[in-house]
């Protein structure tokens, strides 16, 4: 009985620790703004303005924006290789 709550108990603390650290590593990421962005917005979307591609952006990685907590160094990892490709 005492293995069995000494190991429950380990399990619970490394899931803490482990939640702790992946919630902190999120505050860490760096963002990017729409001027990095714009390149790569203009080339999958050719038909849409400067203004329409601000306010997708916005909508998306603004203050209240769905990919808000997206990890945005996984961002930059897709929009330069995506750059890459097409120089």
């Amino acid at each position: 009985m005492k293995k069995l709550l000494l190991s429950m108990l380990t399990a619970s603390l490394i899931i803490g620790i482990a939640t702790a650290a992946m919630a902190q590593q999120d505050k860490e990421v760096d963002t990017f703004n729409f001027e990095e962005m714009k390149p790569f917005m203009e080339k999958m979307h050719p038909n849409f303005s400067t203004d329409e591609l601000k306010k997708m952006f916005e909508s998306c990685h603004g203050e209240n924006g769905m990919m808000k907590n997206m990890n945005s160094n996984h961002m930059h990892d897709l929009h330069d290789s995506h750059m890459k490709d097409h120089l």
